[in-house]
């Protein structure tokens, strides 16, 4: 049971921003060993002052999760970049 505790102090998460496309989050999961958790965060931006999200979140040992966290914002950006842009017709 003392080793149990253990590991668990060992754990560290990354926070999945909200709108991360699934096809991301699951790159991550086959590629490093973490797991998908839940997380109750207390938001403070635009008009939610405190408000609390369950997000989604990668747990895992420190050196995975920081690798984990380079992967995922590397592969938004490829994302964001294939993406067309929409034109507004604002000129």
């Amino acid at each position: 049971m003392a080793e149990e505790g253990e590991e668990q102090k060992e754990l560290f998460d990354v926070l999945i921003p909200p709108g991360v496309p699934r096809t991301i989050i699951v790159a991550v999961l086959r590629k490093y060993d973490v797991t998908l958790v839940k997380r109750t965060e207390k938001l403070n931006f635009a008009n939610m002052d405190g408000t609390e999200r369950e997000l989604l979140a990668f747990r895992g040992k420190q050196d995975v999760v920081v690798n984990v966290e380079k992967f995922m914002i590397e592969e938004l950006r490829k994302f964001v970049e294939k993406s067309p842009v929409e034109d507004t017709g604002s000129e």
